[in-house]
C-alpha cells in the first residue's frame, strides 16, 4: 500500500521551484535533470502495486528512466524545443494518469463519468424519439460538447507543459478503468473459491449486464472472464490509444462514446432504433483498439501459461463468430490464451441470447478469473508502454519524416533535371 506521506513528499519534489523555474524559461534539459530523482521515487512507489497486480515492474521502471534520460540529453536534436516540451508533457501526463489508476482505481465518489452519465440521461429524456435521426442529434450533442471543452483545454495548454501534463494525467485517470475492473473480478473469484455463490452473484452486475440468478460456478467464471477480456479493450486499450492519437479530446471523446453505447446502444424496445448511432460509433471507435488488444493478448499468453500459437489460432478462427465486431476479437484471444471455452447461453433482463462457442478448451473455472485478471494487467501495461512511447517520440518521428520527404523531393527534382 502506498502511504499518504510518501505521496505528499513526491508531490513536493515534483513541485520543486528549481524545476519549475527553468520550465517556465523553456529550459527542458535543466527541468528534467531536476525532476529525475523525483520521477525515480514515483516509479518506485508505483512498482509496489504493480508487482501485486502482476505487472512487470522492472521493464516499466527501465522504460520511464530511459525516456527521461533521453529527454535530459539533447531534446533539440530531432525537432525543436517546443515540440519536445509538448511531447514530454503528453507522454508524462499519460504515464501519470495510468499510474494514478494503478494506485487508486476509479474515484469512489463524485466520479466525473458518473456525472456525465446523469447529464446525458436528462438530455436523452428530452431528445428521445423512436428514430435514428433523433439518435444522431442526441449523440452529436452528448459527444460534441465534452470534446469541444477538451479541445479548449488542449489549445490553452499548448504552450504550458506543466498544465498540459496535469490535464492529460487527470483525463487519463478518469477514463481508465483497468484497476477497478481487476479488483472486482478478483473479488468475485475469491467468493467463488470460498464457495459463496450468493456473494459472487451479487458482484457480477458490477462487471456486466448478465442475469446472475441462474448461473452456476462455471457460468459466473465464464461471464467474468468474458467481461475482463472485453473491458480490457474498452476501458484500457481503447482510451489509451485515442489519448495517444488525439490527446485530451481523444480521451474524453472516446469515453463519451463508450458511455453512450452503454446507456442506449443495446437492443431493446426503446433503444433499438434510437441507439443505433451510439452503437455504431462505439463499434467504429473500438475497431482498431480491439484488434490491438487481441494481438497483445497473443503476445502475453505465456504469462498465464498459454501458447502464443494456440492463442493466435483461436483468435483468427473464432474472432469473427461473435455478434459484436470487436468483442469477439478479444474474447476469442482470451479463450485461446487461457485454454478455456467461452460463449453459450446468456440471459439479459429476461432476454436470452445464444452466443457461438469461442475456443475449444475446458469450461471456465474460478482460477481462470485470476489468470484473466493477470492477463488484463499485462496487456494494459504493454499498451501504456506503446502509447507513452508514441507520444514521447512524436517530435523525432516528425523530424525524420520531414527529412525523408526532403530527400525524396530532392531525388525527384534531380531525376527531372537529368531527364531534361
Amino acid at each position: 500500500m502506498v502511504r499518504g506521506d510518501e505521496i505528499v513528499r513526491l508531490a513536493v519534489a515534483l513541485l520543486d521551484g528549481r524545476a519549475i523555474a527553468p520550465a517556465r524559461r523553456g529550459d527542458l534539459t535543466a527541468t528534467v535533470e531536476t525532476w529525475l530523482p523525483a520521477v525515480r521515487q514515483g516509479v518506485a512507489l508505483l512498482a509496489r502495486p504493480a508487482l501485486r497486480s502482476g505487472l512487470p515492474a522492472d521493464p516499466v521502471r527501465a522504460l520511464a528512466e530511459r525516456s527521461l534520460s533521453l529527454l535530459a540529453g539533447r531534446p533539440g536534436r530531432l525537432g525543436d524545443g517546443a515540440a519536445w516540451r509538448l511531447a514530454a508533457a503528453n507522454g508524462a501526463g499519460l504515464l501519470a494518469g495510468a499510474g494514478l489508476d494503478l494506485v487508486f482505481g476509479d474515484p469512489r465518489r463524485l466520479h466525473p463519468v458518473a456525472g456525465f452519465g446523469s447529464l446525458v440521461q436528462r438530455w436523452e429524456r428530452r431528445s428521445y424519439r423512436p428514430s435514428r435521426a433523433a439518435g444522431l442529434r442526441f449523440a452529436a450533442v452528448a459527444v460534441g460538447v465534452p470534446v469541444v471543452a477538451a479541445l479548449g483545454v488542449d489549445l490553452v495548454t499548448r504552450r504550458r507543459p506543466l498544465a498540459r501534463a496535469v490535464a492529460i494525467a487527470g483525463g487519463t485517470w478518469l477514463v481508465l478503468g483497468g484497476t477497478s475492473l481487476r479488483r472486482e473480478a478478483n473479488g468475485l473469484a475469491a467468493a467463488l473459491i470460498a464457495g459463496d455463490l450468493a456473494a459472487a452473484r451479487g458482484r457480477l452486475p458490477r462487471l456486466c449486464g448478465r442475469d446472475p440468478s441462474t448461473l452456476d460456478t462455471s457460468g459466473l467464471a465464464r461471464a467474468t472472464v468474458e467481461s475482463l477480456a472485453e473491458n480490457t479493450s474498452d476501458a484500457v486499450v481503447a482510451p489509451l490509444c485515442w489519448g495517444a492519437l488525439a490527446g485530451l479530446p481523444g480521451l474524453i471523446g472516446y469515453r463519451a462514446i463508450n458511455t453512450l453505447d452503454a446507456m442506449v446502444g443495446h437492443r431493446s424496445a426503446r433503444y433499438g432504433t434510437f441507439g443505433t448511432v451510439a452503437a455504431r460509433l462505439d463499434d467504429l471507435a473500438n475497431l482498431a483498439p480491439a484488434r490491438l488488444s487481441a494481438a497483445l493478448t497473443v503476445a502475453a499468453a505465456p504469462t498465464v501459461g498459454g501458447s502464443r500459437r494456440a492463442t493466435l489460432r483461436t483468435w483468427l478462427r473464432d474472432g469473427h463468430r461473435h455478434p459484436s465486431p470487436n468483442g469477439g476479437q478479444v474474447e476469442a484471444a482470451a479463450a485461446g490464451a487461457l485454454g478455456v471455452r467461452l460463449g453459450g447461453r446468456n440471459v439479459y433482463a429476461g432476454r436470452v441470447e445464444q452466443r457461438p462457442q469461442l475456443g475449444t478448451g475446458r469450461r471456465a473455472e474460478p482460477v481462470d478469473i485470476v489468470r484473466a485478471a493477470r492477463l488484463s494487467a499485462v496487456v494494459g501495461a504493454a499498451t501504456v508502454a506503446l502509447t507513452a512511447g508514441h507520444l514521447f517520440t512524436a517530435p523525432a518521428r516528425r523530424a525524420l519524416l520531414r527529412r525523408a520527404g526532403l530527400r525524396l523531393a530532392g531525388r525527384l527534382a534531380a531525376r527531372r533535371g537529368r531527364s531534361r
